[in-house]
């Protein structure tokens, strides 16, 4: 005799429908995601070395971040010690072609110009702050008071008004450090009174030989001696922060080889990653494919014991 059971043909037909409907979710997570698991725990006994695996993707990266905003900084810092040097290089030319001339006329002017130029420089900001101030990086390293009574006062005059060319400046001695790499510290900042004391010192010479003596007009031979004199220490100083440019150049050498090798072992870890993580898409299909078709065969049971009646047997 054939038992029939409503109840138990019911519930065994809903448990295969859940099992269908469970396993259809996963394929298509897997299919939606492109991964095997969206968490460690679907990994299993895998799950470590993913582990493992995302935290040097993550360290590696921090690096790489830092390297680039390294290297951003350190370019700015060149552009910012050209733009001093050319002005000490200008200043002595223009000294130069004043003693050709034999005559002093304008000259005052255009030092006054490539002072504010090179003031400019070691002012310099990157990102809302300002490079070479050291620790004090949210004040200009290199200010200059107003005279008190002289509101009109030449930037020169400020700095000739001032005990010496040392107080022009309001950096600390907090250099800029970075890590680099797990084991590659770089102290990668400069401070401003070292880059630009030497070159104030000869502009606050000048500007205190021209307030004994004007600098205009005709040139004496004193005055040819004094000129000459700071022509000779404008290019020691130019020659100075050409020297702490290379520097800083070959600091940005040395962040780019490691910015690439940082590059070349993030695409390694993100390859290995990804053997352990991606799912095989083939494969990924296929799994949805007969998911939905065990899905649909679940469902159409279930409708047909609805259609089921004991009066079929008791005909």
């Amino acid at each position: 005799m054939t038992r029939v059971s409503t109840f138990g043909n019911y519930q065994s037909a809903l448990l295969d429908l859940m099992s269908a409907q469970s396993r259809a979710e996963t394929a298509q997570k897997k299919v939606n995601t492109q991964k095997n698991a969206t968490d460690l725990v679907g990994f299993g006994r895998g799950s470590e070395t993913v582990s493992a695996l995302k935290s040097s993707q993550t360290r590696i990266q921090t690096f790489i971040d830092t390297n680039k905003a390294v290297a951003a900084r350190l370019e700015t810092q060149d552009l910012a010690m050209d733009r001093v040097a050319d002005a000490a290089t200008a200043a002595r030319q223009a000294l130069a072609d004043a003693i050709a001339a034999g005559r002093m006329d304008a000259l005052m002017g255009s030092l006054e110009s490539l002072f504010m130029e090179a003031q400019d420089g070691l002012n310099m900001k990157h990102q809302g702050k300002y490079l070479f101030g050291g620790g004090a990086s949210d004040r200009a390293p290199a200010d200059l008071p107003d005279i008190p009574g002289q509101p009109g006062a030449t930037m020169m005059a400020k700095l000739a008004a001032l005990p010496d060319e040392n107080a022009a400046f309001r950096n600390d001695q907090l250099k800029q450090s970075s890590w680099l790499d797990e084991n590659v510290s770089m102290d990668t900042g400069f401070l401003a009174d070292a880059m630009g004391a030497e070159l104030f010192a000869i502009f606050r010479d000048i500007q205190l030989a021209h307030e004994a003596a004007p600098l205009e007009g005709q040139m004496t031979d004193a005055q040819k001696a004094f000129l000459t004199t700071q022509m000779g220490r404008f290019e020691a100083a130019a020659k100075g922060v050409v020297e702490l440019q290379a520097a800083n150049g070959g600091m940005q050498n040395r962040v780019d080889r490691l910015l690439e090798s940082q590059e070349a072992r993030k695409i390694s870890v993100d390859t290995i990653l990804s053997g352990k993580t991606d799912a095989n898409m083939a494969e990924a299909v296929v799994e949805l494919e007969m998911a939905q078709v065990a899905l649909q065969a679940s469902a159409q049971v279930i409708s047909q014991l609805r259609q089921v009646s004991l009066l079929d047997y008791l005909r």
